[in-house]
């Protein structure tokens, strides 16, 4: 996760964004002494993440603003649920109101979707993770959105894991010379994982020595022989189409980790809305 200091510079480059030389229909409709509250409600039923984010927005367009969480990071809320409420001067809550709420929707819709292939696999040995298929520019934020819903975090980058696909072993020549390449080069402490497609693959991949094997796209009969295949040696992920209603039936077959897309590449944002009361409280 960035620092506050890291996520106030990039809230700075995406106010300047929106924002520009200034928020012509803001300066030229409302007073300048105008004071007000903004109430944040949820449009729809969800589980709300990014309020940390929201306040920081509305700070750094001004920070005199008075931002209060009228729900905890996480919660469950329901349609009409207020979620939290802004304070101060009309003009700044209402240039900083759209990024607050681009915001705090995504992260909030990252955070239902995840609860809801968290709680299909509940009672499982199985986790639910995200993968690298994140907005550009917003994938720390999308992770931390998927922990908010109760899932975990894959490798956050190419730099922190060894993943060998297909194109990988392909170019290297086999699997075993892929990861005995991948083990010569890189440090001690970096886990090696291998895709496969087939019950020869994951045999080859274990003689290898990787210590991650995902299968991928096999059909449930297959992914079970996989995982008796195995049998603890290594961790084994399930990735590849992956759906709310798949999701129990593949971890039903004992995988350890379930690798979903989904969660952050086509999820809808949570309906979040902010309603203005020019009477200051």
């Amino acid at each position: 996760m960035w620092s506050k200091r890291e996520l106030q510079r990039k809230i700075e480059e995406w106010l300047q964004e929106d924002i520009g030389f200034g928020d012509v229909t803001t300066m030229s409709t409302i007073p300048e002494a105008a004071q007000g509250v903004g109430i944040l409600y949820a449009k729809e039923a969800g589980v709300i993440a990014g309020l940390p984010v929201a306040q920081l927005v509305f700070e750094t367009v001004d920070p005199a603003l008075s931002f209060t969480a009228l729900v905890k990071e996480g919660a469950r809320v329901e349609k009409g649920e207020q979620i939290a409420e802004v304070s101060g001067s009309v003009r700044s809550i209402l240039s900083g109101e759209r990024l607050a709420l681009n915001l705090l929707q995504r992260l909030s819709g990252i955070a239902t979707r995840t609860s809801q292939y968290a709680q299909a696999v509940a009672g499982t040995k199985a986790r639910v993770v995200d993968t690298r298929k994140t907005t550009p520019g917003l994938r720390m934020l999308e992770k931390y959105a998927v922990r908010v819903g109760g899932g975990h975090n894959h490798r956050y980058a190419l730099y922190d894991a060894v993943m060998i696909k297909d194109n990988h072993i392909k170019g290297a020549g086999g699997i075993a010379q892929a990861v005995a390449a991948a083990r010569a080069a890189v440090p001690h402490t970096m886990t090696i994982e291998v895709e496969t497609e087939t019950l020869d693959q994951v045999q080859e991949a274990l003689d290898a020595g990787a210590d991650i094997i995902m299968l991928d796209n096999m059909p449930l009969d297959v992914m079970k022989q996989a995982v008796a295949l195995i049998g603890g040696r290594a961790v084994v992920e399930a990735s590849g189409g992956v759906t709310l209603e798949t999701i129990r039936a593949i971890a039903e077959t004992g995988v350890d980790v379930i690798s979903v897309g989904a969660l952050t590449h086509s999820v809808k944002a949570l309906d979040i809305s902010l309603d203005l009361n020019t009477r200051k409280r």
